[in-house]
């Protein structure tokens, strides 16, 4: 069939650079996110901030993060599933990815 010009396009466009999400506390510490958008794609997300305080906590952000990372480069959003045994910073995670991504207009 003949193309109507229609291609899918991105919901929303996000602009490039760094943007820096809230710091958002949870009962184990706090989690802050730096997302770097490039291409109008999130290309990397940087943990500045999360529970290190006690070893089971910096355990759990140990396993947790790179996991989160990875979750939110596949969705390219803050729709994340997160990490199961890491609910709290899971969440914490969301929110600064959310409040970051709002700042590149997403």
């Amino acid at each position: 069939p003949p193309s109507n010009g229609n291609s899918p396009t991105p919901s929303s466009r996000l602009k490039n650079g760094s943007f820096t999400g809230q710091d958002f506390p949870n009962q184990y510490g706090d989690v802050q996110v730096q997302v770097v958008i490039s291409g109008g794609r999130i290309t990397d997300v940087v943990a500045l901030q999360y529970p290190t305080d006690r070893p089971q906590s910096a355990y759990i952000s140990s396993q947790a993060l790179p996991l989160l990372r990875q979750q939110a480069l596949q969705v390219q959003s803050a729709q994340i599933d997160g990490v199961s045994g890491a609910t709290f910073t899971s969440y914490s995670y969301y929110q600064s990815l959310q409040s970051a991504l709002s700042q590149a207009g997403g």
